[in-house]
């Protein structure tokens, strides 16, 4: 049984089938994360003056996974001009490049997860704070029982607003030290995790999502990169509209980042 306007476009929309089912679909996507924008707008502007976080986030590190995933946009339209060329080398060559790049962007932002798992802040018993990255626990640590001591690098603030605005200027002459915690002075130690301020768990929220959605284009790209490559022999004008819409997928996975870098990382 043969379907129509598989390969040629509809009268109606000027269109074929995969094209029209794919512009639906991030339609869906556009109204997905435009509710989850509008939360972060609505959370940003309902802080309490000075509560609300900035300079948390590696610029340099986002800045790169920017560039990574506009490079991959690159590519991936390459792959898609190269079958339209009919030079299924070069196809072969962009879209693994692209898979190459989207398992960079993953990676990049797995280790920005892991920078975050492993910083604390720590109320003290004498109201101060201490903030930093965990180096060591003691064998014997236990919060609870006040027993053992921590280590972090980092340093020690009078006020916990003192930890929000990183880029003030008090803030970034602040010097990074070793410093070494015991737990009698411990009152509290928290993880820089989606729980530790709404401003982490919007976007613990919007990034992993995106990842996410990377993730699930990099397997379709790689299916159609291997096994789905078998309908270049028989049908390569079908095939080279499906590399077209998982590009339109992967381009609108790129403008959603465009948008999160400079509202999460610069903002």
């Amino acid at each position: 049984m043969d379907f129509p306007y598989i390969v040629e476009p509809r009268r109606d929309t000027g269109l074929y089938n995969a094209k029209l089912g794919i512009w639906l679909f991030l339609a869906s996507e556009v109204m997905l994360f435009g509710a989850l924008f509008s939360a972060y707008v609505l959370l940003r502007v309902g802080a309490e003056p000075g509560m609300w976080p900035h300079g948390w986030l590696n610029v340099y590190i986002g800045t790169a996974n920017t560039i990574v995933l506009i490079t991959s946009s690159i590519t991936t339209v390459m792959a898609w001009v190269s079958c339209k060329l009919r030079q299924y080398g070069r196809f072969k060559f962009y879209h693994a490049l692209t898979i190459l790049l989207a398992m960079t962007f993953v990676c990049i932002k797995s280790y920005e997860y892991h920078d975050k798992f492993t910083h604390f802040e720590i109320t003290l018993a004498n109201g101060k704070f201490a903030d930093g990255h965990l180096v060591e626990r003691s064998k014997d640590f236990d919060l609870e029982k006040k027993t053992g001591s921590v280590t972090i690098h980092g340093y020690e603030v009078d006020h916990e607003v003192e930890l929000m605005d990183m880029h003030r200027p008090e803030a970034r002459h602040l010097q990074r030290e070793e410093i070494t915690i015991p737990a009698t002075e411990i009152k509290m130690m928290e993880r820089y995790g989606p729980w530790h301020h709404t401003y982490l768990a919007i976007y613990f929220t919007l990034t992993a999502l995106h990842a996410f959605h990377v993730i699930c284009g990099a397997v379709v790209i790689s299916f159609l990169w291997g096994p789905g490559t078998k309908m270049w022999r028989t049908d390569p004008e079908r095939f080279t509209n499906r590399i077209e819409v998982s590009g339109l997928f992967w381009h609108f996975v790129d403008l959603v980042w465009i948008f999160l870098f400079p509202v999460l990382y610069l903002l």
